[in-house]
Protein backbone atom coordinates (compact mmCIF):
# COMPACT_ATOMS: atom_id res chain seq x y z
CA UNK A 1 0.00 0.00 0.00
CA UNK A 2 1.29 3.07 -0.78
CA UNK A 3 1.11 6.98 0.94
CA UNK A 4 -1.88 7.57 -1.06
CA UNK A 5 -3.99 4.57 -0.04
CA UNK A 6 -5.76 3.90 3.35
CA UNK A 7 -7.49 1.56 4.56
CA UNK A 8 -11.23 2.57 4.59
CA UNK A 9 -11.89 1.92 8.27
CA UNK A 10 -9.37 4.36 8.74
CA UNK A 11 -10.82 7.08 6.89
CA UNK A 12 -14.32 7.40 9.35
CA UNK A 13 -14.90 10.75 9.02
CA UNK A 14 -14.91 10.10 5.10
CA UNK A 15 -18.78 9.38 4.40
CA UNK A 16 -21.62 9.01 1.46
CA UNK A 17 -25.13 9.56 2.02
CA UNK A 18 -27.45 7.04 0.50
CA UNK A 19 -31.12 6.65 0.11
CA UNK A 20 -32.66 3.08 0.01
CA UNK A 21 -36.35 2.45 -0.38
CA UNK A 22 -37.71 -0.08 2.13
CA UNK A 23 -41.17 -1.48 2.51
CA UNK A 24 -43.46 -0.22 5.78
CA UNK A 25 -43.15 -3.70 7.54
CA UNK A 26 -39.45 -3.40 7.10
CA UNK A 27 -38.95 0.22 8.08
CA UNK A 28 -41.40 -0.95 11.12
CA UNK A 29 -39.69 -3.78 12.26
CA UNK A 30 -36.46 -1.55 12.58
CA UNK A 31 -38.28 1.24 14.60
CA UNK A 32 -39.59 -1.23 16.92
CA UNK A 33 -35.66 -2.64 17.35
CA UNK A 34 -35.11 0.83 17.49
CA UNK A 35 -37.45 1.18 20.44
CA UNK A 36 -36.40 -1.22 22.25
CA UNK A 37 -32.98 -0.29 22.30
CA UNK A 38 -30.74 -3.08 19.99
CA UNK A 39 -30.02 0.31 17.72
CA UNK A 40 -29.66 3.70 19.20
CA UNK A 41 -31.21 4.58 15.39
CA UNK A 42 -32.21 3.78 11.88
CA UNK A 43 -29.58 4.39 10.83
CA UNK A 44 -27.10 2.21 13.08
CA UNK A 45 -28.84 -0.59 12.30
CA UNK A 46 -28.69 -0.24 8.80
CA UNK A 47 -24.69 0.78 8.82
CA UNK A 48 -24.48 -2.87 11.00
CA UNK A 49 -26.30 -4.74 8.65
CA UNK A 50 -24.51 -3.97 5.55
CA UNK A 51 -21.02 -4.33 7.42
CA UNK A 52 -22.07 -7.84 8.62
CA UNK A 53 -22.94 -8.34 4.57
CA UNK A 54 -19.46 -7.40 4.13
CA UNK A 55 -18.24 -9.36 6.72
CA UNK A 56 -20.14 -12.37 5.31
CA UNK A 57 -18.46 -11.58 1.91
CA UNK A 58 -14.80 -10.39 2.67
CA UNK A 59 -12.86 -13.14 1.32
CA UNK A 60 -15.15 -12.69 -1.83
CA UNK A 61 -14.48 -9.08 -1.62
CA UNK A 62 -10.34 -9.72 -1.25
CA UNK A 63 -10.22 -12.02 -4.00
CA UNK A 64 -12.46 -9.99 -6.60
CA UNK A 65 -9.82 -6.68 -5.45
CA UNK A 66 -6.48 -9.16 -5.82
CA UNK A 67 -7.91 -10.32 -9.17
CA UNK A 68 -9.13 -6.92 -10.76
CA UNK A 69 -5.79 -5.38 -9.13
CA UNK A 70 -8.19 -2.54 -7.44
CA UNK A 71 -6.87 0.19 -4.87
CA UNK A 72 -9.16 -0.58 -1.76
CA UNK A 73 -9.87 2.62 0.30
CA UNK A 74 -8.62 6.04 -0.84
CA UNK A 75 -6.10 6.89 -3.80
CA UNK A 76 -6.37 10.46 -4.39
CA UNK A 77 -3.72 12.52 -6.64
CA UNK A 78 -2.72 16.01 -6.45
CA UNK A 79 -0.52 18.13 -9.26
CA UNK A 80 2.62 17.05 -7.99
CA UNK A 81 1.57 13.30 -8.52
CA UNK A 82 0.13 13.81 -12.14
CA UNK A 83 3.12 15.54 -13.39
CA UNK A 84 5.42 13.00 -12.23
CA UNK A 85 3.26 10.77 -14.45
CA UNK A 86 2.94 13.07 -17.30
CA UNK A 87 7.25 13.38 -17.02
CA UNK A 88 7.41 9.48 -17.07
CA UNK A 89 5.30 9.53 -19.87
CA UNK A 90 2.77 7.12 -18.92
CA UNK A 91 -1.06 7.23 -18.43
CA UNK A 92 -2.84 6.07 -15.18
CA UNK A 93 -5.97 3.89 -15.16
CA UNK A 94 -7.70 4.46 -11.78
CA UNK A 95 -9.40 1.54 -10.40
CA UNK A 96 -10.97 2.22 -6.77
CA UNK A 97 -13.28 0.41 -4.28
CA UNK A 98 -13.75 3.48 -1.85
CA UNK A 99 -13.00 7.29 -2.70
CA UNK A 100 -10.66 8.76 -5.71
CA UNK A 101 -9.79 11.92 -4.97
CA UNK A 102 -8.09 14.59 -7.52
CA UNK A 103 -7.01 17.39 -5.66
CA UNK A 104 -8.14 21.19 -6.61
CA UNK A 105 -4.72 22.05 -7.64
CA UNK A 106 -5.46 19.57 -11.04
CA UNK A 107 -6.04 21.15 -14.18
CA UNK A 108 -8.52 19.82 -16.33
CA UNK A 109 -5.74 19.33 -19.22
CA UNK A 110 -3.27 17.99 -17.35
CA UNK A 111 -5.88 15.33 -16.05
CA UNK A 112 -6.68 14.27 -19.65
CA UNK A 113 -3.05 14.24 -20.53
CA UNK A 114 -2.28 11.43 -17.62
CA UNK A 115 -5.53 9.88 -17.11
CA UNK A 116 -6.66 6.98 -19.50
CA UNK A 117 -9.84 5.63 -17.45
CA UNK A 118 -11.85 6.15 -14.03
CA UNK A 119 -13.47 3.19 -12.93
CA UNK A 120 -15.25 4.11 -9.03
CA UNK A 121 -17.12 1.83 -7.12
CA UNK A 122 -17.71 4.26 -4.14
CA UNK A 123 -17.06 7.74 -4.75
CA UNK A 124 -15.17 9.98 -7.15
CA UNK A 125 -14.30 13.53 -6.15
CA UNK A 126 -12.99 16.04 -8.63
CA UNK A 127 -14.00 19.74 -9.46
CA UNK A 128 -16.14 20.14 -11.93
CA UNK A 129 -14.20 20.80 -14.57
CA UNK A 130 -12.05 17.95 -14.32
CA UNK A 131 -15.13 16.01 -14.58
CA UNK A 132 -15.96 17.41 -17.66
CA UNK A 133 -12.12 17.01 -19.14
CA UNK A 134 -12.62 13.28 -18.06
CA UNK A 135 -16.07 12.51 -18.41
CA UNK A 136 -15.21 10.32 -21.51
CA UNK A 137 -12.98 8.26 -19.46
CA UNK A 138 -15.19 7.88 -16.18
CA UNK A 139 -16.69 4.46 -16.46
Amino acid sequence: MDDRQLPIRGRGGETEKITINLGVVDLGQIDLLVQEGFYSNRTDLIRTAIRNQLVAHADELRRTVARRTLTLGLQQFNRADLERVLAAGQMLQIEVVGLARIAADVTPELARATIESVRVLGAFHASAAVRRALADRIS
